[in-house]
């Protein structure tokens, strides 16, 4: 019996492709791209922003010139990305638009003063920074955000839509690990930008056993007992002082820090990532980076301006729409063409071999007829001859088209020397003119090594005759000629 086959690999039972959750679809996910000249620390900058937009953003896109904003909008829906940053600089300075895929709005931030992530964490003391806190999303937090204005709340708006959301009834603290800030000033129209890392750290308890149960545990040598740690604090050194007491939390969940309990009280401290930025709201566009100009910082227009503006764009969308409806039609029209030619081609090519078909019919019938007629000349020639009705075998042309075939001659010259015992044997080559090689001499060196003078001599006894010799057998009126030249020869 043979093996049994086994189930083959399917797309529904394969259990390695699995469909997305549908709080990573749901997530907003962004791309941060850079555009225009080059240098000034975009390409770093660049960089930066994509750490802050973790885990929900492509860190290691890779950019060409080539690239331009459309080919990241086809694959936007692919992706499920909602927004789009891109950071710029011109030679007045550099700008940062974001804007929400696919149709808009865009809003456009001049750069005033913007510092490294490298930089700032160089600058700190006491550097905080591990990668797990990038595995989740930040805790995004806005300030003074509650201005008159619709580019105020549209911007507030956008902010809180690059971030996921969070609900807090059933959000796990310790997956919130970092936190931007956006700090609006409404005497200079900025925005501070800041990114931070959280840390929460145990409060209620001394020094000392805050320091045993997080196991940093310092040099105990001037201490003659472990309760001396315990009790004195002039041992802890000035930076270990306590915290603020605003800063002071409880906490609802058990976390993974040691020393937090839960139902307990916690400090939380934050430690600077990076980048900084200092942004400043210029425009607010309708579409996607070209519509209407909703707000702008710089320039103010009336509503005549604006009346104007919004008719010549309606023009222009018009005649966009005209000329891509004259496009579609000429396209249909050249398709139309085009299978209308082919079809005409193809009935030319039926004709054309109808046609050749039609000759091939009537030159075979001709050269039928013509056959027929000289098979009857020769059927009444012979009756006239003989006196006899011919056999039907006679005359019989072709079985299938009765046209008769014509000989065929194939002439071979057979190069074979006749042997003594009647056999025969293919003659060798020649070689030159009058030069013939010889096998059989060959064979008598071999056998006969000491009578090589009188095989020799023999040999040369044939050569003076050699330019009257002929292949085949001389007889008749070719006898007779060589016969009279050499009874000329010996007259001579």
């Amino acid at each position: 019996m043979g093996k049994k086959k086994g189930k083959g690999r399917s797309v529904k039972r394969n259990q390695n492709v699995t469909q997305e959750p549908e709080e990573l679809i749901q997530a907003p996910h962004s791309f941060v791209i850079h555009k225009g000249l080059p240098g000034g620390h975009i390409l770093e900058l660049t960089k930066d922003f994509r750490k802050v937009m973790e885990p929900f953003t492509a860190s290691s896109l890779k950019e060409r010139k080539k690239n331009t904003i459309k080919d990241f909008v086809s694959i936007a829906g692919l992706l499920h990305v909602s927004h789009l940053c891109i950071f710029s600089r011109t030679e007045i300075g550099m700008y940062l638009k974001i804007a929400r895929l696919p149709r808009g709005p865009t809003l456009t931030f001049k750069i005033h003063n913007f510092s490294l992530a490298r930089d700032v964490v160089s600058s700190l003391k006491k550097q905080l920074v591990f990668e797990r806190a990038f595995k989740h999303s930040p805790l995004i937090i806005l300030n003074s955000f509650s201005g008159e204005g619709t580019h105020m709340k549209l911007m507030a708006s956008m902010f809180q839509n690059m971030f996921p959301t969070i609900n807090l009834t059933n959000v796990d603290l310790n997956n919130i690990r970092r936190c931007v800030l956006m700090n609006y000033n409404p005497t200079t129209n900025l925005i501070e930008f800041r990114h931070y890392i959280i840390k929460v750290a145990a409060v209620g308890v001394s020094k000392g056993v805050k320091k045993m149960v997080q196991g940093k545990v310092p040099n105990l040598g001037k201490c003659n007992d472990i309760s001396e740690f315990l009790t004195k604090s002039g041992i802890l050194s000035e930076s270990e002082m306590e915290d603020d007491p605003n800063s002071h939390v409880t906490v609802s969940q058990k976390l993974i820090s040691r020393g937090n309990i839960e139902q307990g009280k916690s400090a939380v401290r934050l430690s600077e990532l990076g980048p900084r930025l200092t942004l400043q709201l210029i425009k607010v566009e309708d579409g996607l980076l070209d519509g209407a100009v909703l707000y702008h910082d710089y320039i103010h227009k009336t509503e005549e301006e604006k009346l104007a503006i919004q008719k010549k764009r309606e023009a222009k969308k018009k005649l966009k729409e005209k000329r891509k409806r004259i496009q579609e039609a000429n396209k249909k029209r050249k398709e139309d063409e085009k299978k209308e030619l082919k079809q005409k081609s193809l009935k030319g090519m039926q004709k054309e071999k109808s046609e050749t078909d039609i000759i091939m019919q009537k030159a075979s019938k001709e050269a039928n007829e013509e056959a027929a007629a000289e098979d009857d000349d020769d059927r009444e020639y012979y009756r006239q001859e003989v006196g006899e009705e011919p056999d039907k075998e006679l005359f019989m042309g072709n079985s299938t088209t009765g046209v008769k075939r014509p000989k065929t001659f194939h002439s071979y010259k057979k190069n074979k020397k006749p042997k003594l015992d009647g056999s025969t044997e293919n003659k060798p080559p020649r070689f030159g003119k009058h030069k013939k090689h010889s096998f059989e001499g060959n064979q008598n060196k071999k056998l006969f090594g000491k009578n090589k003078k009188i095989q020799t001599k023999s040999k040369n006894k044939d050569k003076t005759n050699s330019h009257l010799r002929d292949r085949r057998p001389i007889g008749g009126k070719a006898f007779a000629r060589k016969k009279n030249f050499k009874a000329g020869k010996k007259k001579k």
